[in-house]
């Protein structure tokens, strides 16, 4: 009598593609169209805003429009010694930085760890950047796969956390928003700069409750919806939002630059910020 044939273990180099019963392919993949577009366009997107976010962090000037109370939200909340009269809304409670550390350096690591962590991110970076897999009917050149069992990884599950400090720092943007309605010789001003810092309020507000694990909050574990109508509207009108959640989380990238960019040039003096009111 022949031995049972063992199965292949977690890790085996006879898994994935290489398993038994799959056709045997040399070929990388059989496709003819340009199937390495979208993972390409993918790593220049979030490659470009990693590179601006990063040195417009650290830079340290041109973050704060004195005479309208623009504040980029970059640098949002100020709360050290370091940053500029003005742009400090909730005191300073911090000393001074030194260089190496953000003046955002509160709320910059949670809303980094929120994005990481985030359902489409953790598909677009796994695709793009690990070739996990890079596109469909392309083997990836991974000889094991674990999945988030183990670390690095396994801190995704960390994502429903890195949620509520994301909705407090979404707040903090509001009252930013909130304040720069501000004149340059006092009392309420409307320019072009709030109306860029409220769509892009409330386009991270957009992003942030549309959050899978927002959607989960609501009503992800109610099992019975006639009994939680309030709830259930709320699980609804989420629900629409989370079938968005992939252009938004694309949208707001580009409304963050959008919104540092803008106030950077006007803090700079390249042009002055068109006024509606005062």
């Amino acid at each position: 009598m022949s031995a049972p044939t063992k199965s292949p273990g977690a890790g085996s180099p006879a898994e994935g593609v290489g398993a038994p019963g799959r056709a045997s392919i040399a070929a990388r993949t059989l496709r003819t169209d340009r199937w390495w577009l979208q993972p390409l366009l993918t790593v220049l997107g979030l490659g470009t805003f990693v590179v601006y976010a990063t040195i417009r962090s650290f830079v340290r000037t041109a973050y704060w429009v004195a005479d309208y109370h623009y504040l980029t939200p970059f640098y949002s909340p100020c709360l050290s010694t370091s940053c500029v009269p003005g742009s400090s809304h909730f005191g300073t409670p911090f000393g001074d930085l030194p260089s190496f550390i953000p003046l955002g350096f509160i709320a910059l690591p949670f809303l980094l760890g929120f994005r990481l962590t985030c359902y489409y991110y953790r598909k677009a970076y796994y695709r793009s950047v690990w070739f996990s897999p890079p596109a469909c009917a392309v083997a990836e050149p991974h000889a094991k796969y674990t999945g988030e069992t183990r670390l690095p990884l396994i801190v995704q599950n960390v994502h429903r956390y890195f949620f509520y400090v994301a909705a407090i720092v979404s707040v903090i943007n509001t009252y930013d928003a909130i304040v720069a309605f501000h004149g340059k010789t006092g009392g309420f001003g409307f320019g072009l700069g709030n109306v860029i810092l409220v769509a892009n309020v409330v386009l991270l507000w957009a992003y942030t409750v549309s959050c899978h694990s927002c959607r989960h909050i609501t009503g992800g574990r109610l099992k019975h919806f006639s009994r939680h109508p309030v709830r259930y509207w709320m699980w609804t009108q989420i629900t629409k939002l989370n079938n968005r959640h992939m252009q938004l989380a694309w949208t707001t990238l580009g409304t963050l630059v959008l919104t540092d960019l803008y106030v950077m040039l006007v803090s700079s003096g390249v042009f002055p910020d068109p006024r509606f009111v005062n």
